[in-house]
């Protein structure tokens, strides 16, 4: 942290923030500050269904705010759904936007206070990239309904363009006016979409304290703490079945957690995490939050790979293993494909069987020591007295996060969300084109790669 005081560095955050059970109820108030008038409200017909967005819709009615919704948000959204939001703000004549449920409501309601702002005549397609908008946009507020994505407090908006591909556009317009956080909204989340958009927004404090790029002492402070309170939290908020809510303490812990974890990214962007993730949810519709859980620890264990963290580590499963199980010391088949491990035969690692490009004959150690510096916030208590070795404890860290998603119920492998082998070529040639991302990855990443990467994700 105190060597990169010395090198220039910027941080840029939403306008203003507010927090607290029932802030969403007091929409009205919000919006008034901002002299928004005739908002259009975008949606999902989930948030409709399940009455997420009740409260606020009555304060706008209470204030005689002359409201739209536009509730046609899914997953992954196309463009289409852009200009379709676009086409009714301008109908309406709308002086403001709130973007209310997830990230996709939200990054539509971004991209729509840009399209449907006075005078705008950029086309969204010369948007995409980073720092190319021109136009101004009307007043936004963002009320996220899960915490995970974090868009909340980001200038990104990622739209589904072609079948397995994602794009994105980058800019500080994009960064809202305000960001309402109410633990209330995230009651009704089941303990799969709770566990899916915990584990994202864990990925994004990940991937934000390890970008190769911009990573500065305050995303770094940010993302320690949103680790914290999100690991602390996810498993009473997963364990919670629909109609029993966790806690508010915990709800609003996940929900903050998130807040940080989109501050951070939002400052020092994700990397191969969400690089190889987006394919899985533009190609076969995977949600983005179980996306990220399903790569997570593939490309951590990618990024971290040596000889010493991961026969350390598994050195110390095995006798952890023979000590609990004297009659079962050697690790199940499904454990020996979780850890890329096979039975050592001799004291020294095999030579490789085929030959090292230059992305495989050298592994920074950054990815190590930043994951070794993540690791106690995680899992303390499996480090245990060999805490000061950064090899067992980056080891012990992607161990974490390879055995979190199981344990909380979630899918574990591609082939459960519908993914074969003879996708593999397709999925890995969409993930290298996110030319954006990539790049802030701790470690080079091939086309090789990428197609091993998936293949252990299988």
């Amino acid at each position: 942290g105190l060597s990169r005081m010395s090198s220039p560095w910027g941080f840029t955050a939403t306008r203003a923030l507010t927090a607290g059970l029932g802030s969403a109820s007091r929409l009205a108030e919000h919006l008034s500050g901002l002299g928004v008038q005739r908002p259009l409200i975008v949606t999902d017909r989930g948030v409709l269904a399940a009455g997420i967005l009740d409260g606020a819709a009555e304060s706008l009615r209470r204030s005689q705010v002359a409201f739209e919704v536009y509730d046609e948000t899914v997953a992954d959204p196309p463009a289409d759904q852009v200009h379709a939001a676009a086409g009714q703000a301008r109908a309406m004549r709308a002086d403001g936007v709130v973007g209310f449920g997830g990230g996709s409501s939200m990054d539509i309601a971004k991209l729509v206070a840009l399209l449907a702002s006075p005078g705008c005549t950029q086309p969204l397609d010369d948007m995409f990239g980073v720092g190319n908008v021109r136009a101004a946009r009307l007043p936004l507020v963002q009320v996220p309904t899960t915490a995970g994505t974090g868009s909340e407090v980001t200038p990104i908006a990622i739209i589904t363009t072609a079948p397995g591909t994602k794009q994105g556009v980058v800019s500080p317009q994009l960064l809202p006016d305000l960001a309402v956080l109410d633990g209330e909204l995230t009651a009704s989340l089941p303990p799969h979409v709770a566990a899916a958009t915990g584990i994202d927004a864990m990925v994004h404090a990940i991937e934000a304290y390890t970008s190769h790029r911009l990573k500065n002492p305050l995303s770094d402070l940010l993302a320690r703490e949103a680790l914290s309170l999100l690991g602390a939290n996810i498993a009473a908020v997963c364990a919670a079945g629909e109609g029993q809510p966790a806690g508010a303490e915990a709800r609003g812990a996940m929900l903050l957690g998130s807040c940080y974890a989109g501050l951070a990214f939002a400052n020092a962007p994700v990397a191969a995490v969400h690089a190889l993730a987006y394919p899985l949810g533009s190609t076969f519709h995977v949600p983005h939050g179980l996306s990220n859980s399903l790569m997570l620890p593939h490309v951590l264990d990618f990024n971290a790979r040596s000889e010493q963290v991961r026969l350390v580590w598994l050195h110390r499963r095995l006798l952890h293993a023979a000590r609990r199980h004297p009659h079962r010391a050697d690790p199940s088949p499904r454990a020996r494909r979780t850890l890329h491990y096979s039975p050592p035969r001799i004291a020294r690692p095999p030579p490789p069987t085929t030959p090292l490009t230059a992305s495989h004959a050298v592994v920074p150690p950054q990815a190590t020591s930043l994951y070794a510096e993540l690791a106690p916030i995680v899992c303390s208590r499996q480090l245990g007295e060999c805490a000061a070795s950064a090899a067992v404890a980056a080891g012990a860290f992607v161990d974490h996060f390879a055995r979190l998603p199981a344990e909380l119920g979630l899918p574990t492998t591609l082939r459960e969300v519908g993914v074969a082998e003879a996708d593999i070529g397709s999925l890995a040639a969409n993930a290298m084109l996110q030319t954006r991302l990539l790049p802030n990855n701790p470690r080079e990443v091939h086309l090789d790669d990428a197609e091993r990467i998936y293949r252990a994700a299988l």
